[in-house]
């Protein structure tokens, strides 16, 4: 395929470039050039999409497939303006946050209801509005399937997007702990149900939804798996002999003050329930049936911890400090004692 990446220089759009790369396709990357380096192999056009003619370096040029990860509504009514009539696919990579309803476990992308599109007023979450981001991203479907034309698109509602240069405190927080041994604190209970990707899992998707004219919504996420076979398969790969998990419920984290998803004092990939119940368990049964794949746990996680070696300037500090973490676990054994 001729294909033109709208990004390509960090994470997923990264690995799109690099995994079609490897492929034999023939990739075009339109960026800035602020958020990371070009690959090599790959044709870097300079662009920038917050002027209505920054995707005029390609003007003229026809693609196989286009993919963008774009979260400002402007990008995506230039993008589709500018494209129209000139692909032959569209991938948007958009995000379950477009919908509203986080409690409702086994919701499926064809059929659960979205936000309402972002005011006209509202382009970029980042101003301070990062609770416009599902919103914003609605109105960035609606653009590009618009504009490009429903038959064309392919709207991929990502998850938790996991793998080697996760520039969150998420998944590499696991790992790093992992690595560390000792008594490792678990959040919540062993069957709560948790679901991620792998950043090249995704991009293999891109791609074969791009060659086979995939179109329609779907979530881009794995199957949820109980937590306990998550940390158990992360200790299994990374943890030195001994370590153990000890299971911490949910209501005694919060009277810790230990805080949910990502940041400091908190434990990626925990979230409370039952109002987060549906946030990462959907039912994902048509993507996989269109071949999003799943590698092994062990697989993703050896990738992110060789990645978190060789570039440590790149990894994010968050999560529970080991001393908070370690307090923690001394008042809960008090408690259960």
């Amino acid at each position: 395929m001729r294909l033109l990446v709208l990004g390509g220089t960090a994470f997923l759009g990264r690995a799109v470039a690099r995994t079609a790369l490897a492929a034999g396709h023939d990739v075009t990357c339109l960026a800035r050039g602020e958020s990371g380096a070009a690959l090599d192999g790959v044709r870097f056009v300079t662009g920038d999409r917050d002027r209505p003619d920054g995707l005029s370096a390609v003007d003229g040029e026809t693609f196989d497939a286009v993919v963008d990860v774009t979260l400002r509504p402007s990008h995506a009514r230039h993008a589709a303006a500018a494209l129209a009539g000139r692909v032959g696919h569209y991938t948007f990579v958009s995000t379950c946050n477009v919908y509203p309803d986080d409690a409702t476990p086994g919701q499926r992308a064809d059929t659960a209801k979205l936000h309402d599109p972002a005011p006209p007023e509202v382009d970029n979450p980042r101003d301070g509005q990062m609770e416009m981001y599902g919103p914003c991203k609605v109105s960035c479907e609606n653009a590009i399937r618009d504009g490009i034309g429903a038959d064309r698109v392919f709207l991929l509602r990502a998850g938790l997007i996991v793998g080697p240069e996760d520039r969150s405190d998420r998944f590499p927080y696991w790992v790093a702990r992992m690595r560390r041994g000792g008594e490792v604190l678990a959040p919540g209970s062993p069957d709560d149900l948790v679901s991620f990707v792998d950043v090249d899992d995704l991009a293999d998707w891109v791609l074969l939804a791009g060659r086979t004219r995939l179109a329609g919504a779907y979530d881009g996420m794995g199957p949820a798996m109980p937590r306990s076979r998550f940390l158990g398969e992360l200790r299994a790969a990374l943890a030195p002999p001994g370590t153990t998990l000890t299971w911490v419920d949910q209501e005694f984290l919060v009277e810790q003050d230990v805080r949910p998803w990502s940041g400091d004092r908190a434990l990626p990939l925990w979230l409370p329930l039952p109002e987060y119940a549906g946030f990462m368990t959907r039912d994902v049964t048509r993507s996989v049936e269109a071949g999003l794949p799943a590698r092994p746990i062990a697989d993703t996680a050896l990738r992110t911890a060789h990645w978190m070696e060789s570039a440590p300037q790149d990894v994010k500090a968050g999560g529970l400090a080991a001393e908070d973490e370690a307090f923690v676990l001394r008042e809960w054994h008090a408690r259960s004692a």
